[in-house]
C-alpha cells in the first residue's frame, strides 16, 4: 500500500491485519469484487477502507466531483476515515439523519469529495434533490449490508445503485456482512460481478471465540434493576472498562441510565430520539471514560467501535439470533477479550431453544463452558 497509508496505520497502533484485512486488501487492491462475510468486530471497516485511500493516493490528484466513490452504512456515529487519510487532503463528505447539521452536510457536499458515506434513506434525499449524481461512482460499498436490510433499507439501496450508477461491470463493489441469509445472497448476485469473491471467515453469524457469554436467570422482572446494579459494581470498575447496556426501546434507555444515575453510576443513554449532537456528546463521555456505562437501543448501537468495550449487557433480550451476534459483537473486537451478560426472566428451557445452551443447573450450582459458550447463573433477588 500508499507508504502514507501505511504510516498512519502504523500510528493508529495496528501491528498486524485481522484475517477479514488479510485477504480483503489484497482483493480489493486488485480491483476484484469482493462478498465477506465476518464475526462482527473483525476489522471490516480497515478492510475496504484502507483500498480506497490507497487508489485515490496511487492515481494521484483528482478532481473532487463527481461523487466516485460511495460507501453505505446504516447508522455513521463513528468512522475511521480521518485516521487513516491523516495529512493526504483526502476529502470525506457524511450524509446521515436528522435534521440538525441538515444544511452543514449539503454545504460540504457542494464543496466536492473523494469519499462520500452515508445512510441510505438520506442519500435518496439528497438524489431526489439533485444535489448530486452518482454517474462518476467507481467504487461503492455497502457495509452492514444484513444490518441495513434488517432496517427496511433494501428498496433504497436498490434505488441508489440503479439510479445513474455505472453498472456493475464498470466499478468495484464490496459487500460486508456479518450473516449470510438468502437476501444477501441475492443482493450479491445483483450487484456484484460473477467471479466476485467470497470470503468467509470464521462461522459466518457467530459470535467472537474472544466473548465470554453468561445468561443470568432473573426470576422476576422488577429483579433486573438490582442484578444490572449488582454486576456493574462487581465487573463495571475492572481495568476501567466501559459497559455497553442494550434495552429496546428509547424510554427504557432514558428511565435505565436515570435510576442507574441515582445509584451513583455515571450512566448516559443514546436512542435515536437524541439530537446528533447529544448522540456524539453522549458518546465522546462514554468513549473518554467519563461515564463508562452506555445504556443504547440496539439500532441507535448499531455501526459503534468504540475501544475498550469489556462488557455488553443485553438487559432486554433481542428478538433473534442475529441481532444477538451483532449486540454482543461490541466487545472482544479485533481480537481482544470480552464478555457478554444477558438477562432472562422466563424458564430456562425457553434459553436453550432461543440461543441453543445447556441446561446446566442438574448436579447442583452453575455450569459453564468454554470461552464462545454460555454459561448460565441462577439469580433470585
Amino acid at each position: 500500500m500508499h507508504e502514507w497509508i501505511q504510516q498512519n496505520v502504523d500510528k493508529s497502533g495496528y501491528r498486524k491485519p485481522t484475517p477479514v484485512q488479510k485477504y480483503s486488501l489484497p482483493t480489493l487492491l486488485g480491483n476484484r469484487d469482493l462478498m465477506s462475510c465476518a464475526q462482527t468486530g473483525s476489522g471490516k471497516t480497515a478492510a475496504f477502507l484502507l483500498p480506497i485511500i490507497h487508489h485515490i493516493l496511487i492515481n494521484g490528484p483528482e478532481s473532487i466531483r463527481p461523487v466516485r466513490r460511495f460507501i453505505s452504512k446504516p447508522t455513521l456515529q463513528i468512522f475511521l476515515s480521518a485516521k487513516f487519510s491523516y495529512r493526504t487532503n483526502i476529502i470525506t463528505a457524511i450524509l446521515y439523519g436528522g435534521r440538525e447539521n441538515y444544511r452543514e452536510q449539503i454545504s460540504r457536499l457542494r464543496g466536492g469529495c473523494h469519499i462520500l458515506i452515508a445512510t441510505p434513506g438520506r442519500l435518496i434525499d439528497i438524489l431526489d434533490q439533485g444535489y448530486i449524481g452518482l454517474a462518476g461512482c467507481r467504487y461503492l460499498v455497502l457495509d452492514e449490508a444484513d444490518r441495513m436490510l434488517d432496517m427496511g433499507f433494501e428498496p433504497q439501496i436498490r434505488k441508489i445503485v440503479s439510479q445513474g450508477m455505472p453498472p456493475k461491470t464498470e466499478r468495484i463493489t464490496a459487500m460486508f456482512s456479518a450473516t449470510f441469509p438468502k437476501q444477501i445472497q441475492t443482493l450479491a448476485q445483483d450487484f456484484l460481478k460473477p467471479n466476485y469473491v467470497f470470503l468467509a471467515v470464521g462461522r459466518v453469524g457467530s459470535t467472537s471465540e474472544n466473548i465470554d457469554q453468561q445468561i443470568l436467570l432473573v426470576e422476576e422482572f422488577d429483579n433486573s434493576v438490582p442484578c444490572l446494579l449488582s454486576f456493574l459494581l462487581i465487573y463495571g470498575s475492572e481495568n476501567a472498562s466501559l459497559v455497553l447496556v442494550f434495552v429496546e426501546t428509547k424510554r427504557g434507555a432514558n428511565e435505565l441510565a436515570y435510576v442507574l444515575q441515582r445509584q451513583q453510576i455515571n450512566a448516559v443513554a443514546i436512542h435515536g430520539d437524541l439530537k446528533q449532537f447529544e448522540r456524539e456528546r453522549n458518546l465522546e463521555l462514554f468513549r473518554n471514560g467519563s461515564n463508562p456505562v452506555l445504556v443504547a437501543t440496539a439500532v441507535a448501537a448499531r455501526g459503534l467501535d468504540i475501544p475498550n468495550v469489556r462488557h455488553v449487557v443485553n438487559y432486554d433480550l433481542p428478538g433473534d439470533i442475529d441481532e444477538y451476534v451483532h449486540r454482543i459483537g461490541r466487545t472482544g473486537r479485533c481480537g481482544n477479550t470480552g464478555r457478554a451478560t444477558s438477562f432472562f426472566t422466563v424458564g430456562i428451557r425457553q434459553v436453550n431453544r432461543r440461543f441453543g445452551g445447556t441446561d446446566h443447573r442438574r448436579g447442583g450450582g452453575t455450569g459453564a463452558v468454554g470461552r464462545g459458550g454460555y454459561r448460565y447463573a441462577l439469580k433470585v433477588g
